[in-house]
Formats: C-alpha cells, sequence, structure tokens
C-alpha cells in the first residue's frame, strides 16, 4: 500500500486538523443517535437483522481502541476484557442483546475514556513510518468505521417502533427535472486508485479497466417510476425475476418497497416514525437487489455494472482523467449532495445539477445507495490492509455491490471510488438504483 507521507508540519499540521475534525463529527452523530432513545431503547434489539443501538455504541469504541491507542499508540488498553464480546465476527447480530455488554452510561463512559486517549495519541503522531500512520491512514479509517456503524444505526432507528426521536429539515425538490439517459461511448477509464490516502483496501490498485460502450440513466429510478411498475403487476409476473427472485418475492411476500403502505388509491412510505404520502420525484428507498432487477427487466434495461457506473461517475472525457467525484476533487457541501444526515429522506431528482458528473449523470453521490449487477470481487493487484476481516473475507460471496452513499452516509465514507456490498435479499438499508443498457449499432 503506497502511500504519500506530509511533507512538512504545516501539512501534518492541516492533516491533523482535519483528522481531529471528522473524529469529532462522527461522535457527534453517534451521540444523536444514541441520546435520541431512553435506555430501554438503547438495549432493545428493534430487529434481528440489526445489533442493539448499545452494541453499536462499545462496538465504536472498542474499534477505536484496538487500533488507534493499542496499535497506533502503543498505550495500555482500557478495557481488555470486552474485546471478545464486540467481535462482530465472534456474535450474529441476532444473539447480541443476550451478550453481558456494557450497559449504556458504561458504554459511554467507555467511549469518552478511548477518545481521551486516541486525541493524546494523535497531538504526539507524527503521521508517517509506515502504511497505518502516514497521512493518519488509520485514524481516517476509525472515523469512517464510525461513520458507518452510525449509518447503521440509522437504519436501526428506521426499524424501530414508537414516536419519532429524530428530525432534519425537508429534502430539496428540484428546480428543473431530471431524466433521460447518458450514452458513454466504449473505451477504457482507471478504475479505482492508488492516491487517495484514506481509500479502504478494496478500492485499490487503480487499473485500467475497457467498458463496452453503454447508456446509463440521468438520475436513479424514482418512486412515481416504480410506482408505474407495481401497477403493471410487476410483483405478479414471474417472467420479470431471476428465478431465486421469484423464490424470494414469493417467500418474503413482497408487494411494494419496505416501509410503503396502501392508503386508498395512493400509497404512503413510513420514515423514522412518519408516515406520509409519496414524494413521486424522489428516488425509490428500500428495495432489494431481486426488486431492482426486476423492475429493470420490465423497462428494457438492466442494471449497471460496477465498472459502468463507476465510468459514468468518474470518467472525464475531455481529460481522459478519472475524477475523485462526479464534480472533480472539491469535497462535498450542501450544493453537490445529499450526505450525512443533514436530510432524513432522499431529495428529488434533479435538485443537485452542480453534482453532475462531467458527462451529465446526476445524484450518483448521495440520496441512495445504487444497486449494481456485480458481486464484490477484488480489484487485480487488491492486498489485505490493515486486516483481512474488512474486506478479504467478504471477497467472492454471496454480495452484491452498492455504490454511490445514502442521504445518511458521512463524506468521509463516501467517494466515487468507495465500494459497499450486500446481500441481495436486503432491504433495510437505504438502497435504490439506477438503469443501464447496451447501445445499439447505430449509437456505437
Amino acid at each position: 500500500m503506497t502511500l504519500s507521507v506530509p511533507a512538512d508540519h504545516s501539512d501534518r499540521d492541516r492533516t491533523r486538523a482535519r483528522i481531529a475534525e471528522v473524529l469529532s463529527r462522527a461522535r457527534r452523530r453517534t451521540a444523536l443517535l444514541t441520546d435520541s432513545v431512553d435506555e430501554a431503547e438503547l438495549v432493545a434489539q428493534h430487529s434481528p437483522l440489526m445489533s442493539p443501538l448499545v452494541w453499536d455504541l462499545a462496538h465504536i469504541g472498542n474499534q477505536e481502541e484496538l487500533w488507534l491507542v493499542r496499535d497506533v499508540g502503543g498505550r495500555d488498553a482500557v478495557r481488555a476484557d470486552i474485546d471478545e464480546l464486540y467481535d462482530a465476527f465472534k456474535h450474529a447480530r441476532s444473539n447480541r442483546p443476550a451478550l453481558p455488554l456494557l450497559d449504556p452510561e458504561q458504554a459511554r463512559g467507555y467511549l469518552g475514556s478511548v477518545r481521551e486517549k486516541v486525541l493524546d495519541v494523535l497531538d504526539s503522531s507524527d503521521l508517517a513510518g509506515n502504511a497505518l500512520v502516514d497521512n493518519g491512514f488509520a485514524f481516517g479509517m476509525i472515523a469512517q468505521h464510525e461513520q458507518q456503524h452510525d449509518e447503521t444505526m440509522l437504519a436501526t432507528h428506521q426499524l424501530r417502533a414508537g414516536a419519532p426521536v429524530l428530525s432534519a429539515p425537508r429534502a430539496p425538490v428540484a428546480q428543473a427535472p431530471a431524466g433521460g439517459e447518458i450514452v458513454l461511448p466504449a473505451g477504457e477509464f482507471l478504475m479505482g486508485t492508488s492516491a487517495d490516502p484514506w481509500a479502504l483496501d478494496n478500492e485499490r490498485p487503480a487499473h485500467p479497466v475497457h467498458v463496452d460502450g453503454f447508456a446509463i440513466d440521468v438520475a436513479p429510478v424514482t418512486n412515481r417510476q416504480y410506482l408505474a411498475f407495481i401497477d403493471a403487476g410487476g410483483y405478479d409476473r414471474a417472467e420479470l425475476w431471476s428465478e431465486r427472485g421469484w423464490a424470494h418475492r414469493t417467500e418474503a411476500g413482497l408487494v411494494a418497497p419496505q416501509f410503503w403502505e396502501r392508503d386508498g388509491d395512493g400509497w404512503t412510505r413510513t420514515a423514522f416514525g412518519v408516515r406520509a404520502p409519496l414524494r413521486l420525484d424522489q428516488p425509490v428507498v428500500h428495495v432489494c437487489w431481486f426488486e431492482a432487477q426486476a423492475f429493470a427487466r420490465w423497462a428494457g434495461k438492466r442494471l449497471p455494472t460496477e465498472a459502468e457506473w463507476e465510468k459514468a461517475a468518474r470518467f472525464d472525457p475531455e481529460t481522459g482523467a478519472s475524477r475523485r467525484y462526479p464534480w472533480g476533487e472539491d469535497q462535498p457541501d450542501e450544493q453537490l449532495a445529499n450526505l450525512g444526515q443533514r436530510h432524513l429522506e432522499p431529495a428529488e431528482v434533479g435538485a443537485y445539477p452542480a453534482g453532475a458528473s462531467a458527462t451529465g449523470v446526476q445524484q450518483l453521490i448521495g440520496d441512495v445507495w445504487e444497486w449494481c449487477s456485480s458481486g464484490f470481487e477484488a480489484y487485480p493487484g487488491f492486498r489485505a490492509f490493515p486486516y483481512r476481516e474488512y474486506s478479504e473475507v467478504f471477497l467472492g460471496g454471496d454480495y452484491r455491490i452498492l455504490r454511490g452513499g445514502s442521504f445518511g452516509t458521512d463524506e468521509v465514507a463516501c467517494r466515487a471510488t468507495f465500494r459497499n456490498w450486500d446481500h441481495p435479499i436486503r432491504r433495510q438499508i437505504f438502497a435504490g438504483f439506477r438503469l443501464a443498457r447496451d447501445l445499439r449499432e447505430d449509437e456505437r
């Protein structure tokens, strides 16, 4: 893993300041998600798919202690006795409520003690010397880890019953509609990254990929479009579904995206305890890969491959370069993408024209994770770093790739090379999709 090392004290100071900011931002969000419910709800399991919130809380602290206090800092353990309890590979989520977990007060105290030591380690680190600390990689990895668990906890909030406890401003409406498709001709582009200092192992290394010509939709599929699929009997037509997808649809009794309910002649969606009529021009969310695949067949299109998605997001045909974000190198802000739990819903399609890619594809970052047709595989030259359990143990399994982040994804854990993956039956995640198709002869 090759990283550039800060050249002087000013570079190190800027990196140190950024680390402190992203760690602090993640912890504020963690506090919001856990302080908003009482202790009974913190220790309850709101779905067998999810851990109790109090488990996530202490797990965040345990990973921070393992990597930053003990490994990077070489300091004494804060709570070595709880490592096994908070090892995600030793205990299935459904079994975690039965474990002798730290109670909420203990968990919060533990996080505070760990963070105090981490800030001391940060102040004393040169942020150079080996791949784990160069440019603050380990600190960035832990900030991403906490934000990923914050998004998981946000999904737990969506699954919990009871009165609403979270609030945020309504997501933006579109000033102009976004629709149609963009044709990208055949050609090579540079996929992945070898330069981004906080990119994770499965994003590496950068490598050239030839992609045949294809067309991709300007915007994700909307609630309005998905309603047309339902009204056309999409959930009752076995020919639209793969054999495995139809079996899952039948067994699970799927008739609409999760959290949708019929209301007379219309539909509502419940989001974080609030039931409201569908916003028809928002991207559809809470659909599994099998549902996305069936919709694509009904529409006469398909899901994009992972390489197609990344080329649409990053490739600049004028320069031949691959961008960090669709819009360029600048960090996301509220004019470019719907990220960071700023809103508790996707924005309408067309709401972020400034965030379009070089070829005009919109809302590739934020709003909803987008299912791709590809499975989760290693890039050529992949090397697990700094531990096998982040990526390597999942490679080649029963997973499908998701790209682009959601309204619940923080910017530190979202870039155009970032790769997410999940089982094709999962719907509790903030996932939607957009469509692609092969080019006709006259378009090539």
